[in-house]
């Protein structure tokens, strides 16, 4: 049997927990803070009931199992009238769960504002972060709260994963590995484009593993998404109602970043992006775009409008896109190109390119333009540069079969091999690759 008065407890307790356990982690400090509102609510509220409360705050019925599905990559609350999952396979799937009454979903809207890191001035629009790392958008319509929930994966995908997946080849790999690392002297800025859920932040945040020990590496996104867990000196930023995309950009550069991740550029924030390469940064960030030419148009015109002489400084522009085959959608990487000056317009080097009628890529070109920069930084040739690509996308091959695919076993790798690269070949029985270094 329900007990009505207790129930109004709990909703007091979580109206007065508002925004109070966003990016609070730790079980202790959850649990002092609810203790706190608890007593306050009800001062003779029991262990048993404290304890109640904390369970049901981190529980999301009706959509708890889709929470925990790795396969669900977005869900949907349509206020009352449904609920939609959007499946990594299958695509929008209706699904049986929803919330049957206007009350039962503005309750469910107060345990999910416990989490919310921002909101509009009005209270008409939240984000939230849940405990287990997913994001939700609340916004209030006449029919009642719509809620769109982006599921967080447990275990993010690394490069070898999404190789597995088909999604790239190891060739590839070893590229955006190369891409990522810069032989020490100079990774590359890149921009990811693609569409909404196409996988450009997947693709973003796979190169973590690449990413050398030392570098101070700099986070800004509008939600938190990429799983930094492999980079020890990275800072994380997050814009607010009050701090834009723009104003944390143009104070990264006042934290001697060696490297500047931007969640997704979308407006006036791409002429400090712009800047920032102009001196020396390195910036990588994703971007809504089709082709590398949309990118290109993208940054030329508004609300971006970046000269077109300054363009070439992104050394190179990969599209992830998500393919629809025989019913099924898969994500794949659709076109890489690198920069190669300007005439009347921005010149790009297509390095590879998907076609979608036979669904298969053509074989990847040797990079030049990003290439002979590295080779000029270095001193080594040309042709020492793209063997050390060839070798990498081997070694990536062999920690596959050995099992070591995830960000960390790859990153831990990586730390080796820039540190004693023959040791490091050694232990995994590739010694006679040979070594750039």
């Amino acid at each position: 049997m329900v007990d009505e008065d207790f129930e109004a407890v709990k909703l007091r307790v979580f109206d007065m927990l508002d925004g109070r356990l966003s990016n609070v982690h730790e079980p202790k400090d959850i649990y002092t803070i609810v203790e706190r509102v608890v007593k306050t609510v009800k001062a003779d509220t029991t262990k048993e009931q404290l304890k109640e409360i904390l369970t049901d705050i981190r529980m999301f019925p009706p959509i708890d199992k889709y929470l925990h599905d790795e396969q669900v990559e977005d869900i949907m609350i349509n206020n009352t009238t449904n609920t939609f999952i959007y499946h990594s396979q299958s695509g929008n799937i209706k699904v049986d769960e929803r919330i049957n009454s206007i009350e039962d979903l503005n309750n469910f809207v107060r345990k999910l504002r416990v989490y919310a890191t921002t909101a509009t001035a009005n209270k008409h629009i939240y984000d939230v972060h849940l405990p287990n790392g997913s994001r939700a958008n609340i916004v209030q319509s006449p029919l009642g709260p719509d809620i769109t929930i982006r599921n967080f994966k447990q275990r993010a995908y690394s490069m070898i994963d999404l190789v597995n997946l088909g999604e790239l080849s190891w060739e590839m790999a070893g590229r955006f590995w190369l891409y990522a690392e810069g032989l020490e002297v100079r990774p590359a800025n890149l921009l990811i484009g693609g569409m909404p859920g196409s996988g450009k932040t997947t693709l973003l945040n796979a190169m973590f593993s690449f990413f050398r020990p030392e570098a101070r590496v700099v986070v800004l996104e509008e939600t938190y998404e990429l799983n930094t867990e492999t980079q020890e000196n990275c800072v994380r930023l997050e814009t607010t109602t009050d701090i834009t995309l723009e104003d944390l950009l143009k104070n990264t550069l006042r934290m001697r970043p060696d490297l500047i991740l931007i969640g997704e550029v979308r407006g006036a924030e791409a002429k400090v992006m712009m800047e920032a390469m102009n001196v020396g940064k390195i910036v990588m960030s994703t971007i809504h775009a089709n082709t590398s030419r949309d990118i290109v148009t993208r940054l030329e015109h508004d609300p971006m409008n970046i000269d077109k002489e300054l363009i070439p400084l992104v050394d190179a522009f990969i599209l992830s896109s998500q393919i629809n085959q025989g019913g099924q959608y898969f994500r794949r990487i659709t076109q890489v190109s690198e920069t190669s000056g300007i005439e009347t317009n921005v010149l790009l080097s297509d390095l590879y390119a998907y076609d979608y009628k036979t669904h298969k890529g053509s074989q990847i070109l040797p990079s030049v333009t990003y290439r002979d920069v590295l080779a000029k930084l270095t001193g080594y040739a040309p042709s020492q540069v793209m063997e050390e690509e060839r070798r990498r996308a081997r070694i990536l091959e062999r920690l596959n079969k050995l099992g070591k695919k995830d960000l960390r076993s790859i990153n831990e790798f990586c730390r080796d091999y820039y540190d004693n690269p023959m040791k490091a070949l050694t232990k995994i029985d590739l010694q006679g690759l040979g070594s750039l270094y």
